[in-house]
């Protein structure tokens, strides 16, 4: 097994690992590793997470499947989206045994309640990450300014929200 697949595998077993809040919350800490290890640069980091936002599944495990194949093909893939999972596997069967036990517990509640300003920190951070690369002129903030607020004020799908900016920023920009 060569160092690359081990090394992809560990980064994304430290984003499995601490990567609280889901795919959005993890975008800050999947941008720092797949940086900082030279495998991707922030231009293509924004278009990969752009593309793991469309496909189905989580964030990380697209991301994660799309970065280890960039990296190093199929075994990248399987490496990195195992690492990926191996976390979230292991609490699940560990919390499936205490589940009963824990359920009501004042301290696993308090835990929670600590966690959720954490994960909102870390998605606004996300979002500004992604804004200061995707929006490059007036045009893009136009664009993003109107889906804030279609999604903040109006009660229209998501799916059709992002089909109409994808419209617009092909009829605009090509």
């Amino acid at each position: 097994m060569s160092i690359l697949l081990i090394n992809l595998y560990l980064s994304f077993l430290k984003i499995g690992f601490f990567g609280f809040g889901g795919g959005y919350a993890m975008i800050s800490l999947i941008q720092e590793e797949l940086i900082n290890h030279g495998w991707l640069g922030l231009e293509d980091f924004v278009n990969i997470i752009a593309i793991a936002e469309m496909t189905p599944g989580p964030i990380a495990i697209n991301s994660g499947t799309f970065v280890g194949f960039k990296v190093s093909t199929l075994l990248g893939s399987l490496a990195a989206t195992i690492g990926v999972i191996t976390p979230s596997f292991i609490l699940v069967l560990i919390l499936a045994y205490f589940f009963k036990k824990i359920k009501d517990s004042n301290y696993v509640n308090s835990i929670l309640l600590f966690l959720r300003p954490a994960v909102i920190g870390l998605i606004t951070a996300a979002a500004f990450t992604i804004g200061k690369t995707s929006v490059i002129d007036l045009t893009g903030f136009i664009i993003t300014s109107a889906v804030i607020f279609l999604m903040l004020k109006t009660s229209i799908h998501p799916i059709l929200v992002i089909v109409l900016a994808g419209l617009s920023g092909m009829i605009i920009y090509a």
